[in-house]
């Protein structure tokens, strides 16, 4: 396909990955956020070997490396502290680790440093008003009062996409599964080396995600759904966590700034049918949101921002790309929500309990697939 002029809407993980690939394919590329401080909450993510692969095919990995910490294992644990397994993981690039843990205002700004060193234009505190599709391009009205017509607009705007309310208005809405997970970074032991992973009602992660940081997550049960005040969060975290293992309980004592608490409702949604309509498509949360638990949420948006420019670039056609994009990516997006779900729906009893290190190692081989 000829160069042409790409819209994305949405500055975070999966816009900006999507703005770097499409740069490196020699499309013009405009990137809008809604938050005029283009800001992240602070605490960390955790991103596996298909990331690690993704990064290194958008010539982003010495930097992303260096800005975590690499490991090679999950360990599985007891809801009342013993070690199960520990579940070596594949390395799919020669000399760099399997997984990373890396805090998302590093991962935010190395992103966004490349995003605008590629030399696409970044405009903050700007949202898409109205898009208008005449078949031969995208009319797009923004909310600064400009228009702009561009050849495609990318949906990149996460769970609650304005984009995909546009284009697919009587979609799945995304639906809360009854459980919420909460998140605090926390000083990182010495021998920390992997990602552990507590079972139970109350699951429970801790991620390394600096040489002195890791970050734990609580998932609770939330009947009805509940908001909580920002006040009293941090001993309200600690009071989900009272019948955990021992050594997580007393991790727990160290959550005292409720300001640090990010707490968040776990919200799912799939869309089974077309990623696009016309010359607007979507990618990341706005089409196949998922639960944390096997924390592939991020690395599918960032897989599909590299097979949706690939597909644009060899391509002659947008339908046709956008078609081929789909393909390629639905049943693997699917195979990652459905799963992670129902890992969830076990923690909380609405399904039969999971196997987490059964799950685990089945994602690693998943993953591990081209894609």
């Amino acid at each position: 396909m000829q160069a042409c002029n790409i819209l994305v809407i949405g500055g975070g993980i999966g816009g900006l990955t999507a703005a770097i690939a499409l740069r490196a394919r020699g499309f013009a590329v405009t990137v809008i956020e809604r938050d005029p401080d283009w800001s992240v909450y602070g605490v960390g993510i955790i991103q596996q070997s298909n990331v690690i692969r993704a990064m290194a095919q958008l010539g982003l990995i010495d930097e992303y490396v260096s800005a975590g910490v690499g490991f090679d294992a999950v360990e599985i644990y007891t809801p009342t502290g013993v070690r199960v397994a520990r579940v070596p993981t594949p390395r799919l690039v020669d000399g760099y680790p399997a997984n990373m843990g890396i805090g998302r205002p590093a991962l935010h700004k190395m992103l966004g440093d490349r995003t605008i060193a590629s030399g696409a234009h970044v405009l903050l505190g700007v949202t898409a008003m109205e898009l208008n599709d005449d078949g031969e391009g995208v009319d797009v009205r923004f909310s600064n009062g400009l228009s702009e017509r561009y050849d495609l607009v990318i949906g990149a705007d996460g769970v609650y996409s304005q984009t995909r309310a546009m284009l697919f208005p009587d979609a799945p809405r995304p639906e809360f599964t009854g459980q919420a997970v909460w998140r605090y970074n926390l000083p990182r032991p010495a021998d920390f080396d992997a990602l552990h992973v507590y079972n139970g009602p109350t699951g429970v992660g801790l991620v390394p995600i600096s040489d002195d940081l890791m970050y734990i997550y609580v998932t609770t049960p939330e009947p009805g759904n509940p908001r909580y005040p920002r006040e009293g969060q941090a001993a309200l975290m600690r009071s989900k966590m009272t019948g955990c293992a021992p050594f997580i309980q007393e991790l727990a004592e160290q959550i005292v700034d409720d300001a640090g608490v990010v707490y968040r409702p776990l919200e799912a949604m799939m869309i089974d049918g077309p990623w696009h309509k016309g010359r607007i498509a979507l990618l990341g949360d706005a089409v196949h949101a998922t639960t944390p638990h096997l924390g592939q949420g991020a690395g599918m948006a960032i897989e599909d921002s590299l097979v949706l420019a690939e597909e644009l670039a060899t391509h002659d056609d947008i339908e046709t790309a956008l078609t081929a994009y789909h393909d390629r990516r639905l049943e693997r997006c699917a195979y990652i929500v459905r799963s992670s779900v129902a890992i969830c729906m076990g923690q909380i009893g609405k399904g039969p309990p999971v196997d987490n290190a059964k799950a685990t190692q089945e994602m690693f081989d998943v993953v591990a697939q081209p894609i």
